[in-house]
């Protein structure tokens, strides 16, 4: 029989929620929920005191996840949760009103997925050679930006870069946004995380350049990042786990009348709990039925890196979505660094 060497599995995730499963309690009784309506936003503070839980560096996390940023009422809402839980985060930091910011806008702008970053830094209001020029309206702050793009293209450590910039224009502190990756397709493009422990750019994807955080640019770093990618293991392996939630919603309401008069590509079963028996998945899927999550992930996993196949995907509508969430956290930004900024003068 085939041993499963998760030893050799690697998780492709930037999310800290997605490290929290609803079996690990010990994770979970840390972490704080807040609900709005149907916006969901999360809160962990990782500290010395809990972090050998943790793969993650200390700090504050918050997830906001959301359904939809399409229609404006859902949009609106959206921006609102980012902009009070950005503002609550700058001010767990003590970074005062009058503290000058540099934004900087990761990714690599001619690859959709990846081109969050460079896309919010077009929305953002920078104010930084105003300053310069003379008497600023009051309730705005000094912001500058700036897209590194890529150290493919570039050919120069992202980090290095940044640090020339932070060595000339001195900011007191730093917003970094970034496209991200998750082990979830529920999360893609659905989430936006916000962290006060830096990032490491392209570590979603197994690319990992230098870290940018207050430990290696001595100034506090706010990360902003959503999932725009999830990669094929994970595909697989959550599609077997849909699979097995419509299953067992079938055989539980088979006796249902009124469900047998809905068309089969309506019947929505995702939040349905599976009530499947360890002997009933063995029955449906063999071995591979007796398999834990993890384990069934690394086969996958074990299946797709030989053939140079666990790719990296997005959705259809990237385009779209892309220009919606970067405006969203462009706006959202520039409303909490600015305090008199309002678009509709």
């Amino acid at each position: 029989m085939h041993t499963i060497n998760l030893g050799n599995f690697s998780i492709r995730t930037d999310l800290l929620i997605d490290e929290l499963s609803k079996e690990n309690n010990t994770k979970s009784n840390i972490k704080k929920t807040i609900y709005y309506q149907d916006i969901v936003l999360e809160e962990i503070e990782i500290n010395k005191d809990n972090k050998t839980l943790f793969s993650r560096k200390e700090g504050f996390y918050k997830t906001i996840t959301f359904k939809d940023v399409t229609d404006k009422t859902n949009y609106k809402r959206v921006e609102e949760v980012f902009i009070k839980s950005l503002k609550d985060l700058i001010n767990s930091l003590n970074i005062k009103d009058e503290d000058s910011c540099l934004i900087i806008g990761l990714g690599n702008d001619k690859s959709t997925p990846d081109s969050l970053g460079p896309k919010v830094i077009e929305n953002i209001l920078v104010t930084n050679h105003l300053f310069s020029l003379g008497e600023v309206e009051k309730g705005y702050r000094k912001v500058a930006s700036f897209k590194p793009s890529v150290t493919g293209t570039t050919g120069i450590e992202t980090k290095d870069i940044i640090v020339s910039i932070i060595n000339t224009v001195k900011p007191d502190f730093l917003i970094v946004i970034d496209s991200l990756a998750s082990r979830s397709i529920d999360r893609l493009n659905k989430t936006i995380q916000i962290t006060s422990s830096g990032i490491s750019p392209g570590s979603g994807i197994g690319n990992n350049r230098e870290e940018l955080s207050y430990d290696t640019l001595k100034i506090p770093v706010i990360a902003i990042g959503i999932p725009t990618v999830v990669d094929a293991t994970t595909i697989v392996n959550d599609t077997f786990t849909y699979m097995l939630k419509q299953l067992s919603y079938k055989l539980d309401n088979k006796d249902n009348n009124k469900l047998k008069l809905v068309p089969n590509n309506k019947q929505n079963y995702l939040d349905y709990n599976n009530t499947l028996s360890q002997e009933d998945k063995e029955k449906v899927l063999g071995y591979i039925g007796s398999l834990e999550e993890d384990e069934f992930k690394n086969l996958i996993y074990e299946v797709l890196i030989p053939i140079n196949s666990n790719l990296m995907v997005t959705v259809k509508e990237i385009d779209f979505i892309i220009d919606k969430l970067s405006f969203l956290l462009a706006n959202g930004i520039n409303k909490t660094l600015h305090k008199n900024f309002n678009p509709t003068k």
